[in-house]
């Protein structure tokens, strides 16, 4: 099978790396809900890892794959071959070989090309035409703008309609996110029945080269503060339940000032910058392709590997563009934009958002009737903040008292250049919480990059469209 290499089998047994197989297990119970789904929506026809994951939230699972199976399978703007070739792209921006042998497969059962499997200089001059607006959205979307739109759009006979840029570009931000939850959650290679041991063929993903070289090199100034010993983070769980309970009173006490609530954007944003440099290497370095060895497999599918994350807010730049969230909405623009040029996508992914958002089981590792809103709102807005966005009505000072530096360290490899997340990253966080909430974080983050990704592409077809 020359598409793919083979790579010893996964170091645990079951559907994540990071989370023990009963408790996947236990938490869904594989109940007959799930089963239901996976036989109506499921593209591939089986239970995969990522399900299996997910369904220990099943109705955001119904949510996410109500909306994936339209975008992959029901009438659309794209052919099939075309939107699976388009998963493809977007997962070899992040190295995600699960996400791209899984479509490899789909692409060849709809009727794909199978030439087009040996890598970018085989595919139509129209595919081709996407690299730069997939690059973008992957790593820097606030650089997109009408300009990119146009050219796609009036490049002759390769060019692209609206409904169908509005087709692709959904798809490239789903499958951008997709890799990082499946990253974010240690998703481990499809056991297959096809090959020999049962472990699937699977190209193996890249971590820090210090970190394979030391394992402890990752426990610097970042990470250290989280070796505590259990009752050091079960204090620290009673602190961050205190910072909430603090924050809900201090709300109703005083307003901050819209300049004060800017310049705690800004300060926020700026921080962004340092979280990482000594987050997950010993020595600061500069995150892309070129310092990580790409396997074959995964570089036919990427133009320009160098290209990667660069902090939205550059040091020493004090006129950022920043983008400001009541400008351009999800609920006020994007969503009508969407669903005018791809009917009813709009409503799925609207339904999506906002089960994620709203999610919650009123719990906090094992506390009951907690109110987690302004947890799940700093998760949510902080990603946004990272991709410069910001919204006027939040104070990011929240964020800094409820996110502490281990989790900014997660949240934003998982997000910006999620093949380098570890286990020991995600242990490092949230000792004393269930796994079933730490992957609730992972969806949280998904779908906050998945609109991230969405607004600024949007915004910038509606300027093409003005």
């Amino acid at each position: 099978q020359e598409k793919r290499v083979q790579v010893s089998p996964p170091l645990t047994r079951g559907p994540s790396a990071f989370i023990p197989e009963n408790e996947v297990m236990q938490a869904n119970g594989l109940d007959e809900r799930t089963n239901l789904l996976v036989e109506e929506y499921s593209t591939s026809g089986r239970l995969d890892n990522i399900t299996q994951v997910m369904s220990i939230h099943t109705q955001y699972l119904e949510s996410f794959l109500r909306s994936q199976f339209y975008m992959l399978r029901m009438d659309g703007p794209l052919p099939l071959p075309y939107r699976h070739y388009i998963a493809i792209m977007a997962a070899a921006r992040h190295q995600c070989s699960y996400l791209i042998n899984m479509h490899v497969d789909e692409f060849l059962k709809t009727g794909g090309i199978a030439e087009w499997l040996n890598g970018l200089e085989y595919i139509p001059q129209r595919l081709k035409n996407l690299n730069e607006i997939n690059k973008l959205l992957a790593h820097r979307p606030w650089l997109i703008t009408k300009e990119h739109i146009q050219k796609l759009v009036k490049t002759g006979e390769n060019n692209w309609s609206l409904p169908e840029l509005v087709h692709a570009v959904v798809l490239l931000a789903h499958y951008h996110a997709l890799a990082s939850f499946v990253f974010g959650s240690g998703i481990n290679p499809e056991r297959d029945p096809d090959t020999s041991n049962g472990v699937r063929l699977i190209a193996v993903n890249n971590f820090c080269v210090c970190d394979l070289a030391n394992d402890n090199n990752i426990e610097n100034a970042s990470l250290t503060s989280s070796n505590f010993g259990i009752a050091d983070s079960l204090s620290e769980l009673e602190a961050l339940m205190e910072r909430m309970k603090r924050l809900q009173e201090d709300k109703e006490d005083e307003e901050a000032s819209q300049e004060e609530m800017a310049t705690r954007f800004e300060k926020e944003k700026k921080e962004s910058l340092l979280v990482i440099s000594g987050g997950i290497c010993a020595f600061p370095v500069a995150f892309s392709f070129d310092d990580e060895i790409v396997s074959t497999d995964v570089s036919r599918y990427i133009e320009d590997p160098g290209f990667g994350y660069k902090d939205f807010a550059r040091r020493g730049e004090d006129h950022l563009p920043t983008f400001r969230a009541q400008d351009y909405t999800w609920e006020n623009h994007g969503f009508s934009l969407v669903n005018r040029l791809y009917s009813d996508i709009g409503h799925l992914l609207d339904e999506k958002f906002r089960m994620v958002y709203n999610l919650t089981y009123n719990t906090m590792a094992t506390h009951e009737d907690v109110d987690t809103t302004t947890l799940r709102r700093a998760l949510f807005n902080y990603v946004h903040c990272m991709y410069g966005i910001r919204y006027d009505d939040y104070d990011y000072g929240e964020v800094n008292q409820l996110l502490e530096r281990s989790l900014k360290v997660y949240i934003k490899t998982v997000t910006c250049y999620p093949e380098r997340t570890t286990k020991r990253m995600y242990d490092s966080y949230w000792r004393q919480f269930k796994h079933s909430e730490k992957v609730h974080v992972n969806l949280l983050l998904m779908e906050a990059r998945m609109q991230a990704e969405l607004l600024y592409a949007l915004r910038a077809i509606t300027r093409h469209l003005t």
